[in-house]
């Protein structure tokens, strides 16, 4: 098991959240700490274009330790991360973009 791998269980055991949670977490973390790190309003493109590389690090290393350990690569269950990670920043990124609701 790589450390990406260990990391990920040693975070689902100690917060005692299942792992379509962390990615729920992730996503929103990345997306509103890059915008803030940055100073960039959440409608630009640069914090969901972040949201979108780290979740899509995430799931080719994931890809890669299952290749390592000679199992079949599950594509739904990729998906399935890729879909949770994206979820809310897009919203969020929508909504600041296209309405008023998160205007300064």
């Amino acid at each position: 098991m790589s450390e990406f791998q260990s990391a990920k269980n040693w975070l689902v055991a100690t917060l005692g959240l299942p792992r379509d949670a962390l990615h729920i977490y992730v996503g929103l973390i990345v997306f509103l700490g890059f915008a803030a790190l940055f100073r960039l309003p959440l409608r630009d493109w640069r914090p969901i274009a972040a949201t979108l590389f780290v979740a899509l690090a995430g799931e080719i290393w994931d890809l890669i330790d299952t290749h390592n350990v000679g199992a079949r690569p599950r594509w739904d269950r990729n998906w399935h991360d890729i879909w949770n990670t994206m979820l809310w920043p897009t919203m969020l990124w929508a909504l600041a973009r296209w309405t008023r609701v998160l205007r300064r």
